[in-house]
């Protein structure tokens, strides 16, 4: 059958800042939620279904950008700055609680389509420059993120994850009903750790799009479908920021130095 690939990315941004006040930048623990998806001109991108930040920074930051951002209690390791510890444990609270645990282990794949050997399959999903994102209103207008990072480190892990529902649940995915019913939450095909990641990325907007709807299938070998995002009857419209010309600068978006303990836990829908 077909698959659509969803993942969870749990880390931290250290020292991003906007390129236009560099000397003020935050570090914050962040979980997105992605779907692996061609955009209109049929080039790989992502789309964000769920952004979660500390209480402290969520309203700022959807207020600003008017991505799906969401307030949540984030409890994430730094296995990057004590890699000798040897399992670490990432914990999220909304409305319920999932928690991920992870160890080191040998590169390999799980249940799901074969996107080749590990570093074919770790690329499939890594290199993405698009990024699309839906107004937190749910007026159906995407806006388009577009970043720049360069190869960066990567440390096969083996992990757990407890509390699956509250990932259902922010990824809009039914459960399963009294009478065992519906689909099943598929195994994690693959999870790896970035220690560090430089990137530069900026925001703009696309128009009002019909955005897929994630649903599950049985995990099984199969091709994978990647639903297209598109826009109706317009171009893009105007970037909110053209990029500057300095290297390792963008315009008025944000700019991030280091996305340090990047743990990504991918299932195949």
């Amino acid at each position: 059958g077909d698959h659509v690939f969803a993942s969870a990315l749990l880390f931290h941004h250290n020292t991003i800042h906007l390129s236009a006040l560099p000397r003020f930048s935050m570090t914050y623990p962040q979980l997105n939620l992605r779907l692996y998806v061609l955009d209109q001109d049929g080039q790989p991108a992502i789309l964000f279904r769920r952004m979660l930040m500390p209480l402290w920074l969520a309203p700022g930051v959807r207020l600003m950008t008017h991505q799906p951002v969401r307030a949540a209690r984030l409890d994430f390791p730094r296995p990057s700055r004590n890699p000798e510890e040897g399992a670490w444990r990432w914990r999220v609270e909304r409305g319920g609680t999932a928690e991920v645990q992870a160890w080191p282990d040998s590169p390999r794949v799980g249940e799901g389509p074969k996107l080749g050997n590990w570093e074919q399959t770790v690329r499939y999903f890594t290199e993405r420059t698009r990024g699309y994102a839906e107004e937190a209103n749910g007026s159906g207008i995407l806006h388009r993120i577009d970043a720049e990072h360069p190869p960066s480190a990567v440390w096969p892990l083996r992990a757990e994850v407890q509390g699956v529902g509250l990932f259902r649940h922010l990824l809009s995915v039914p459960g399963k009903t009294e009478n065992g019913g519906g689909p099943a939450w598929p195994s994690l095909h693959s999870t790896w750790l970035c220690p560090e990641i430089p990137f530069v990325f900026e925001l703009g907007l696309a128009q009002r799009v019909p955005l897929p709807q994630p649903v599950l299938a049985q995990p099984a070998a199969g091709r994978v479908a990647a639903p297209v995002v598109c826009r109706e009857g317009h171009e893009e419209a105007e970037k909110a920021a053209r990029r500057d010309e300095k290297p390792g600068r963008s315009g008025s978006g944000q700019e991030g130095r280091r996305a340090a303990a990047g743990a990504v836990l991918a299932s195949a829908a």
